[in-house]
């Protein structure tokens, strides 16, 4: 899978790690510029005028933080593309940030063949307006056990929630009315022990449902 030409901004505050992924981007076949920033501010105010074609976006920044950073660029540009950058500490921010809009994420140290697919298919799935995480999101951990026991149709309405899609997407995906959606997640939430769709897919990664 190769990319198309393509610009990319990558945020992340410590200056080693931005370089060293800045390298590896630029290296990738079809990526026409690379760009750095150091905070979700300087993102955000970014953005509007040079519109990159995917950001990867640090989750832990001082600061607004890359989960705000998401949220905020996702409800102000919803055509926005981005990857969440993390460490193994970071999965459940990723969730959060991936339920607030972002496509995916990925390791810091991602191997290079790794980076390629994953950049290239968060792209095609930006261009057909599919946002669909479990595209390029790296596995966080295997299928848990001692989870609870979830129908495939509350499944499909946890997928959709990771997607960053709202009730009456999922519905419009699953040729299901809105009312029944919300049936399905307030039994979601119920089985999950949780209280809303942040934590929904954040106890989806940690349960293996999601990944």
């Amino acid at each position: 899978m190769y990319l198309v030409v393509t610009t990319v901004l990558i945020c992340d505050d410590v200056p080693a790690v931005r370089d060293g992924l800045r390298r590896s981007v630029a290296s990738l076949p079809g990526v026409e510029r690379v760009d750095t920033a150091s905070s979700g501010e300087e993102v955000l105010a970014r953005w509007p005028h040079e519109r990159p074609d995917l950001v990867l976006l640090d989750v832990q920044m001082p600061g607004i933080g890359g989960v705000e950073t998401t949220r905020r660029l996702v409800r102000e540009h919803p055509e926005a593309t981005i990857l969440m950058l993390t460490v193994a500490s970071d999965r459940e921010a990723a969730a959060t940030a991936i339920a607030s809009g972002a496509r995916g994420f990925l390791h810091k140290d991602v191997a290079r063949e790794e980076l390629s697919a994953a950049l290239a298919t968060a792209l095609t799935v930006s261009a057909l307006g599919d946002a669909d995480p479990r595209s390029t999101a790296a596995s966080i951990r295997p299928f848990d056990p001692d989870a609870p026991v979830l129908t495939e149709r509350e499944r499909q309405v946890l997928a959709g929630m990771s997607a960053g899609k709202s009730n009456a997407q999922i519905g419009r995906d699953l040729y299901l009315s809105e009312d029944t959606i919300k049936t399905h997640a307030r039994r979601l939430f119920r089985k999950l022990e949780v209280s809303d769709r942040a934590q929904a897919v954040a106890a989806g990664f940690r349960h293996g449902f999601v990944s």
